[in-house]
């Protein structure tokens, strides 16, 4: 009876156009059982048996059979379907199909799951710094996506290739050995309090005094602070219970879920003269659900709405922007 040759074991044969050839085996297709030779060539007998070596310890512990059938592209989209996807909030979701379908696939989703090294992964950050950006317009702003954008796409490459190593298609993570950016810390600013009577009395004639003077004796997000109802006010006991937030999905669609963290979720105190600001502002639209609706739309602001409105808030009490 034959001898099975053992994963890996190979041979080198100089060929009739002068080169050096190495056959190895690679594994073992699940089905058939037959053999999965692969082969490396080589100008000298040297070059030859030292990529065949090199070949043969890339396979030592892949099930070849499967990681062949994988590009970056069919791997990533495989991992977000079965192991991401239904194990993340609905924001976090949204933000890797993203990060997926437009940041990575279009520059490195053709190679070959088992052929992607650190240096492709390099590159890629270095790309998306510079030119990453889907809704740049010409001549307008940075061109590149933030350092901490791209921290994060290195994160959620670093946890699907690991899931790949885990089921035997890489020998190892290449992330590993990538320079993740580091995320450049923005000191933040806040209103002196020298300027807040100027602010608030700005924000009054604009009529928008009760959604910003809540945001400033709170400190509530914009995603926050839009997503407020009525109901989440306790008049008697002063508090604003905050258990929801709008976020923006990657189709600028805004979508209703739960802050980042349980701590998020929270009770917070208000003084009395926000609470008779508030009530007040409920008189102006009591059928109204939402704490703060639009007074175009009726339904709730867009975050992005309320960041405009402060800007002009700033500009109309002579303020520096903040």
């Amino acid at each position: 009876m034959a001898k099975k040759r053992a994963n890996g074991e190979g041979n080198i044969r100089k060929r009739s156009d002068g080169r050096w050839e190495g056959r190895y085996t690679a594994g073992y297709h699940p089905e058939t059982g037959k053999r999965i030779i692969k082969n490396v060539l080589g100008k000298t007998q040297a070059e030859c048996k030292a990529k065949l070596s090199a070949a043969m310890e890339a396979t030592r512990g892949i099930d070849v059979s499967r990681a062949d059938e994988y590009t970056v592209a069919t791997w990533l989209r495989s991992w977000y379907d079965i192991y991401a996807k239904p194990n993340i909030r609905v924001a976090t979701a949204d933000r890797y199909h993203l990060m997926v379908e437009q940041y990575t696939i279009p520059r490195i989703g053709n190679i070959k799951l088992t052929k992607l090294t650190s240096r492709d992964l390099q590159k890629l950050y270095k790309d998306l710094m510079e030119n990453g950006r889907i809704d740049r317009k010409s001549g307008h702003g940075n061109p590149g996506l933030s350092s901490t954008t791209v921290r994060s796409l290195h994160l959620m490459l670093h946890s699907a290739f690991e899931r790949a190593v885990k089921e035997r298609l890489i020998l190892r993570n290449p992330t590993e050995d990538c320079i993740a950016p580091k995320v450049q810390k923005i000191e933040m600013q806040i209103l002196p309090p020298e300027h807040i009577k100027d602010y608030l009395e700005a924000a009054d004639r604009r009529g928008l005094l009760p959604m910003f003077y809540l945001e400033l004796v709170t400190g509530l997000r914009k995603g926050e602070i839009t997503a407020l109802l009525w109901s989440d006010l306790d008049i008697q006991n002063k508090t604003i219970s905050v258990s929801k937030q709008y976020v923006k999905n990657p189709n600028g669609e805004l979508t209703l879920s739960r802050p980042k963290t349980e701590t998020s979720v929270r009770k917070v105190s208000i003084p009395q003269d926000a609470v008779d600001l508030l009530i007040a502002e409920h008189g102006k639209h009591p059928e109204n659900p939402y704490m703060f609706p639009s007074p175009v739309t009726g339904e709730m602001y867009y975050p992005d709405s309320v960041v405009n409105l402060h800007k002009k808030i700033l500009k109309d009490a002579g303020l520096p922007h903040i």
